[in-house]
């Protein structure tokens, strides 16, 4: 049974187009070969595929990762044993034999220059034996053999190898955890395919045992495909799609049918990216998206999903990396991004990152794009257990305030896509500023105390002549609008993080408390009137225009200050029943309150909702290399803007989510693929109350199907891959306004991506690298009543670069033949924003 659902996994994965050119067949295999079959390469030379059992393990080989040295060098404390290595070392299995320590490195061979075998006896007073073999099915065996007692290691993942310091052990040392520590030093290249991930659990899990999909975009995908976005970012997730950019000035997106207002910043809420400040891809470390509920962690969220961007923290190997960055319509784009230790111990280490952004705009605005970011960040190591970060954002943006382009009967008005119909000095404005520490104390090897703390404040501002209503005739209602938005958010999290076993079972328990709290103070202002200007969107005959001064906008028609108040206590439990059977299990409970003021009617409404959110997940692992799993998970939204006849609140909104999927991990890790289907549920949405349509009632229902296929990973050594695709089948239905069957905008029925990279590994032209993209969205509603409809699209990307040393450049091209489409609407007819145009972007690295 356990090889049925094996291979028909695989032949689900030779279907796709990775692998139809490199598919083979091998019946009876044996588990010597399991290696071979879950990699299904294609030649490196692209000529023809293996056709023999011998060509296809010849082939593998190629893409193993050669140890070529082993150095031995004594230490006060012992030795130091490093293992050098042409490419990057998986993770090995580490395990306690008598009184050896042994570590086994998958996907790799020995290439030593005296032969396949390295052994040096005696070398420090109680090491008896080093020893470095070749194992079958592709592994390198270190094993170091105690004289009374296993030794002590600390292992060193690095990108140029395995580092290993030794301590002769005594008798009271006896378990394997004692006796080896695995740590990861550096920014470990995890290629296209990271392997674990926090946002999931809040714990470092591997994904393979996460019973809810997770995709993880690392930083070197953000740098090949050269994005300054993080919705394009999110273009290679499957069921992740561009939503509501309000003008252009938030970065919002949809999972799973469902808009996302929630972000994290490595751990911590916040509201869409209206100045990205931490999303520069500069900043980034990784990007991990969890799709489904998230409640049980982070209190109320919408049902698709959240998006948590994890920066970059201060290392302790010096690095100095400066970039330029230039492309089309005037962007100029120079970043800065140092770090190291600043004493000789390495007790405190810094990192500074800084950029700069200028850029015209394909659009033919007065107002262009200006914006600046510093990030400093300093962590303390107080000792070889504790440790306190310290992290402070800045960020500064001047951008123009684009509705884009309106739409007549059932589309968007066939227009050039730079016209405009605002004024070309449409403004919005952004300053954003955050400062965070993180406290963390492990108390031993198995238990472990964490504190959080960070204030943000957002102030935003923007003055634009806005488009209002359109006429089928192409005449479009124009009127002048100012918001201005102060926003502070405080945030307060500890937990506690503890593994123990109860006989055979092992747990990995999490506890914590987190605070919340937000106050939004807003107000906008209009002409006195406020009058209409019309124009004529086809022959741009219309009222004239001229900017009026900010004073000139009298009527106050919006003038609030809201605080919303949350504090949620979750436990969970990750429970290894078998070494191939997990259960996650958890709870929080959270209460929420409100306090919402009117100061024009100078009324004031008070709410609060208590609510318990569970979720229940199981992964079974029939071979090592699958992931089996189901899940159950809810999650609630406040309904804070309706209001009832009786002057009271809307019950909140309430999600449940039922998830199986399948995962793959190939290759000794370097390949990844999920598949998923889900069935998502919201209910008690606002609609009008039919007694009153000043007021609301709690009476809608929105259900989300779909399947979901991520992949992504090292076909072969120098060869990336990361694709998706999306069957989304979400629609309205019950509801009193909205007709049932009714589909939410921006969020098309089927999707899919897929971007590759070659970069050649030896030879003169070694660090030449070529890239090139496809991206597919679907037909789109363009609002919810789906009066109108965004036309599919397919835009094709390329790439060229040239990494060598310490420096990279690369010219990658957006749109290559020049697609016309619309990338998302904001919900309504006057406003659906182009895409852009054929697109250069060259940049220059250097890193010291």
């Amino acid at each position: 049974m356990q090889r049925s659902i094996f291979w028909a996994f695989v032949l689900l994965l030779a279907a796709s187009p990775a692998f139809a050119e490199g598919r083979s067949t091998v019946e009876d295999a044996d588990s010597e070969l399991e290696t071979v079959t879950s990699t299904i390469p294609q030649p490196s030379t692209f000529e023809q595929p293996a056709t023999t059992l011998d060509e296809w393990t010849d082939e593998i080989a190629q893409s193993l990762v050669q140890v070529t040295g082993v150095q031995v060098n004594v230490t006060e404390a012992g030795l130091a044993i490093t293992l050098e290595s042409i490419g990057q070392l998986v993770e090995p299995s580490t395990s306690v034999v008598g009184n050896a320590i042994i570590a086994d490195i998958p996907n790799a061979e020995l290439a030593l220059p005296d032969g396949n075998e390295f052994q040096q006896a005696n070398p420090i007073e109680g090491i008896a034996l080093i020893s470095v073999t070749a194992l079958s099915n592709n592994r390198v065996r270190v094993a170091i053999t105690g004289i009374d007692a296993p030794p002590i290691a600390q292992l060193n993942l690095t990108a140029q190898g395995l580092a290993l310091a030794i301590t002769p052990g005594t008798e009271a040392v006896a378990t394997e955890d004692e006796a080896i520590q695995v740590i990861v030093t550096g920014e470990l290249d995890e290629g296209y395919a990271p392997r674990d991930a926090t946002t999931a659990t809040r714990t470092d899990t591997p994904l393979r045992e996460v019973p809810q999909s997770i995709q993880v975009l690392p930083q070197r995908v953000l740098e090949d495909q050269q994005v300054n976005r993080l919705s394009e970012a999110l273009r290679n997730v499957s069921g992740v799609e561009v939503g509501d950019s309000f003008g252009d000035s938030l970065d919002r997106i949809n999972i799973r049918g469902f808009q996302a207002d929630v972000f994290l910043e490595n751990g911590f809420r916040r509201g869409s990216f209206s100045s990205p400040g931490l999303s520069d891809t500069e900043f980034i470390e990784r990007v991990e998206v969890l799709k489904g509920p998230a409640s049980v962690l982070y209190g109320n969220l919408e049902p698709g999903g959240v998006v948590n961007i994890i920066p970059r923290q201060p290392e302790s190997d010096p690095s100095y990396t400066f970039r330029g960055v230039i492309g089309s319509f005037g962007l100029f784009r120079p970043s800065i991004d140092l770090t190291g230790p600043i004493d000789d111990n390495g007790q405190f280490l810094y990192r500074f990152g800084a950029l700069y952004e200028r850029e015209d705009g394909f659009r033919d605005y007065d107002q262009d794009l200006d914006r600046y970011v510093i990030a400093p960040s300093l962590t303390w190591n107080l000792s070889d257990r504790t440790s306190l970060a310290f992290n402070l954002t800045y960020a500064d943006t001047a951008r123009p305030f684009d509705r884009g382009l309106p739409a007549i009967r059932d589309r968007v008005a066939d227009v050039p896509r730079d016209r405009l119909f605002q004024d070309p000095d449409a403004l919005s404005e952004t300053q954003e500023f955050s400062v965070s520490y993180r406290f963390t104390h492990n108390f031993n090897d198995n238990w472990q105390l964490r504190n959080e703390f960070r204030y943000l404040e957002v102030d935003t501002f923007d003055f634009r002549i806005d488009s209002w209503t359109i006429e089928d005739t192409g005449i479009l209602d124009r009127r002048w609008r100012s918001n201005d938005d102060y926003n502070e958010f405080y945030s307060l999290q500890t937990n506690v993080v503890g593994e123990f076993t109860t006989g055979s079972v092992r747990h990995t328990l999490l506890a914590g408390v987190d605070f919340n709290r937000s106050t939004t103070q807003g107000t906008q202002r209009r002409l006195p009137g406020d009058p209409s200007f019309f124009i004529d969107i086809f022959t741009l005959e219309g009222d004239p225009i001229s900017r009026p001064n900010l004073d000139d906008l009298t009527l106050v028609v919006r003038n609030s200050t809201r605080r919303e108040s949350n504090v949620g206590f979750y436990l969970q439990d990750q429970v290894a029943l078998a070494d191939n059977l997990h259960l996650l299990a958890g709870g929080r409970f959270d209460i929420y309150e409100l306090q919402a003021v009117n100061s024009l009617s100078n009324t004031e409404r008070e709410d609060t909702v208590e609510r318990f959110t569970p979720r229940i997940g199981l992964v079974y692992q029939p071979i090592p290399e699958i992931s089996l799993y189901g899940s159950y998970s809810q999650a609630f939204t406040p309904n804070i803007f309706g209001q009832t006849a009786d002057g009271g609140f809307l019950e909140p909104e309430l999600s449940q989510q039922f998830e199986v999927g399948i995962r793959g991990e190939f290759a000794g890790g370097r390949f990844i693929t999920n598949l998923a289907a889900y069935d998502l549920t919201k209910r008690n949405v606002e609609g009008p109350d039919p007694a009153n349509s000043d007021f609301s009632i709690a009476v809608g229902e929105i259900r989300s199907r779909g399947i979901e296929l991520d992949v992504s990973g090292e076909i072969l050594p120098g060869w990336n891959l990361i694709a998706s695709y999306a069957l989304t089948d979400a629609e309205v239905t019950e509801d009193n306004f909205f007709a049932a069957g009714n589909r939410p905008n921006n969020v098309p029925r089927n999707s899919a991506s897929l971007w590759t990279t070659y970069e050649i590994q030896s030879g003169n032209l070694q660090g030449l690298g070529f890239g090139a993209g496809v991206f597919y969205v679907g037909e789109r509603q363009g609002d919810f009543d789906n009066t109108y409809e965004l036309p599919s699209y397919v835009r094709t990307d390329a790439a060229l670069y040239y990494r060598r040393d310490n420096w990279r450049a690369s010219l990658n091209f957006q749109n290559l033949f020049d697609v016309d489409y619309i990338r998302n609407s904001e919900g309504f007819r006057e406003a659906n924003a182009p895409g852009a145009p054929f697109t250069v972007i060259g940049s220059l690295s250097v890193t010291f």
